[in-house]
């Protein structure tokens, strides 16, 4: 029973932490606990896994996201696990697999503009390009202010020259919504120097490294734009 309630104790603990934010001494908090509580280790793996998420530590977050899909019965946070599973998967190079996790969501009457997004960025990282923009414009359909859909879909036109004038009007649309946002000045002036413009490019290019500058997909654009002839 001790060993029970100091693991009910530190789950408290732990949740408290999450829910202020603090995902390490969260994280900590909840491997610290020892039960043998199904329904106990069932809500352990839920933050657990969505705490190594938070984190950046995708890899080690999969097995706990995994093992709540599986067993729980709450619907709504089995959305979310599967959700940021997916997410684990694409940053971990399975995109096949966060596509897989997807699908089954939107089979299971889950779809909404997010998850599109997520469908488009799998895709994209792939290099299935024409894939992502069919998922991006699905995106816009279902909520056409989707700011990562405006960009993600305007900096792929740009970027593989399909549409080089349409993708700059939904980069241009995304940096007016959020004109302080790094990737989103980045996609704009990607797209301009897309489209020809260079000192529009720079211009914006250089906004986004002064937002992000240890960004280094922002510094290989800024490079190769200012360097070009």
């Amino acid at each position: 029973m001790e060993e029970v309630a100091g693991a009910v104790s530190a789950s408290q603990e732990g949740v408290a932490l999450f829910q202020k934010g603090d995902w390490n001494n969260a994280l900590q908090s909840f491997l610290k606990v020892r039960t043998e509580d199904n329904n106990e280790l069932l809500e352990l793996a839920y933050y657990t896994g969505l705490c190594y998420a938070k984190l950046k530590h995708f890899t080690e977050a999969q097995p706990y996201l995994v093992k709540y899909i599986n067993e729980a019965q709450n619907s709504v946070r089995a959305y979310q696990c599967r959700m940021t599973l997916a997410y684990t998967y694409i940053m971990t190079k399975k995109a096949r697999k966060a596509e897989q996790e997807l699908a089954s969501l939107i089979n299971n009457g889950f779809a909404s503009a997010q998850l599109y997004v997520t469908m488009a960025y799998a895709a994209w990282t792939r290099q299935s390009y024409g894939d992502a923009i069919e998922w991006y414009e699905r995106a816009l359909s279902a909520d056409g202010d989707n700011l990562t859909a405006l960009n993600g879909l305007g900096f792929i036109l740009a970027d593989t020259g399909k549409d080089v004038k349409r993708g700059l009007r939904f980069c241009k649309r995304a940096v007016e919504k959020k004109p302080e946002n790094p990737v989103y000045l980045d996609s704009l002036g990607w797209a301009y120097y897309k489209d020809g413009k260079r000192i529009e490019a720079i211009k914006f290019l250089l906004k986004a490294r002064d937002k992000d500058p240890d960004n280094p997909l922002i510094r290989e654009h800024l490079k190769m734009v200012e360097t070009a002839k």
